[in-house]
């Protein structure tokens, strides 16, 4: 049987070229996957919805590859584990934060770990009308000390005299040593406002006896 004059293409197949020339600092558009994949660009839209297309298809599986299954944990452990997680996802692929943040979510993959961290939030005892709202702090948090992680050794480097800052830089931390130091004072003031907001939050019960009211 002889084989294809030109490889086998599938969206996994253009997502997976995509995502290997992002990881390698590569410029991974259209005409740069083609070239990867040895076809011509008007191939590639046969498979996928140009790059807009493309970028989702990415973000599918560079989600896939650093998915946290829900194993019955507390949502305090689970929304640890997602933002240590995250963090060191969005660390491995800075130059895809500004195109993946601008595009709307709709990979199936993506939308089920979304899933999950909402039903682990709701089953933890967050009102429904604030969750989304949560999911959108923790994003922002991840991204945030993702970007973090993968800034320069030297994040400050005055050029003239200052008042405090000069002094503090001298004596701290600095590279991975300073970012993760930083991140684990970040995640514990933010796991201690999610508890005070549970304390705060009305329960269910609660809820259920305000609707009956109205």
């Amino acid at each position: 049987m002889p084989r294809p004059s030109s490889p086998l293409l599938s969206p996994e197949i253009i997502g997976s070229a995509g995502l290997a020339l992002a990881r390698a600092g590569e410029p991974f558009g259209v005409n740069a996957i083609a070239r990867e994949l040895g076809v011509r660009p008007s191939s590639l839209y046969n498979h996928v919805d140009g790059m807009e297309g493309i970028l989702e298809l990415m973000r599918g599986q560079l989600v896939e590859g650093y998915r946290i299954q829900w194993q019955g944990e507390h949502w305090e452990e689970f929304v640890l584990t997602v933002l240590r997680t995250q963090r060191r996802m969005y660390a491995d692929h800075p130059q895809l934060v500004p195109l993946l943040v601008g595009k709307t979510i709709t990979h199936p993959a993506v939308i089920a770990a979304y899933d999950d961290l909402a039903s682990v939030l709701v089953d933890g005892g967050f009102p429904d009308d604030e969750v989304l709202s949560v999911i959108a702090v923790i994003d922002a948090f991840a991204i945030g000390f993702g970007l973090d992680l993968a800034s320069p050794d030297e994040v400050w480097q005055p050029g003239g005299p200052t008042r405090t800052l000069g002094r503090l830089i001298d004596g701290a931390e600095r590279g991975t040593a300073r970012s993760d130091r930083t991140f684990e004072l970040g995640v514990g003031l933010l796991l201690d406002s999610l508890r005070m907001r549970l304390i705060d939050a009305p329960s269910a019960v609660d809820r259920e006896a305000g609707r009956d009211l109205t």
